[in-house]
């Protein structure tokens, strides 16, 4: 028998998600939310280009003479900043992420596996009046949409 996790969530632990969640919810709105649009337009700073950002930044602030005043330095150093702080941090909601998101396709496979295995019991047991109905309305899960095949090409069904 599938038991890949047993949770239980108190109501206290529930409370408490929530005040977490909204804590995020509340650190995370001065965020941006791009459009794809968008994102496909900007520019990405992969591993190369972050050490070109970096060095670029540093020998600029350097030589605060050749830098006009409408290159906004002190806002990338500020940027620089933000990111570095934020990295870890995304990280471990990444990684907090994944774990919730594996915490859930699990409990579904537990429920579903129970669940097939409980159908199996009901057919085979459920054979009285009571239950012919509600297996009945279960089965349609099972039911096979009959579709009209499309004729095969003399090339994909290795004819000549």
């Amino acid at each position: 028998m599938q038991n890949l996790v047993s949770l239980k969530l108190s109501e206290q632990d529930l409370k408490e998600l929530d005040l977490a969640l909204d804590a995020l919810r509340r650190l995370f709105s001065p965020m941006v939310a791009l459009q794809p649009a968008q994102r496909r337009e900007l520019f990405k700073m992969g591993d190369k280009s972050e050490a070109f950002c970096r060095q670029t930044l540093t020998l600029l602030a350097s030589n605060p003479q050749i830098v006009p005043p409408n290159l906004a330095l002190a806002e990338a150093q500020a940027d620089l900043a933000a990111l570095d702080a934020l990295r870890p941090r995304l990280q471990l909601l990444r990684q907090l992420t994944e774990r919730a998101d594996d915490t859930e396709l699990a409990l579904g496979s537990d429920i579903i596996a129970v669940a097939l295995e409980g159908y199996s019991l009901l057919k085979v047991a459920g054979r009285d009046e009571a239950l012919k109905s509600a297996r009945r309305e279960l089965s349609a899960r099972f039911a096979k949409s009959h579709r009209t095949a499309s004729p095969a090409s003399p090339e994909g069904n290795g004819q000549p």
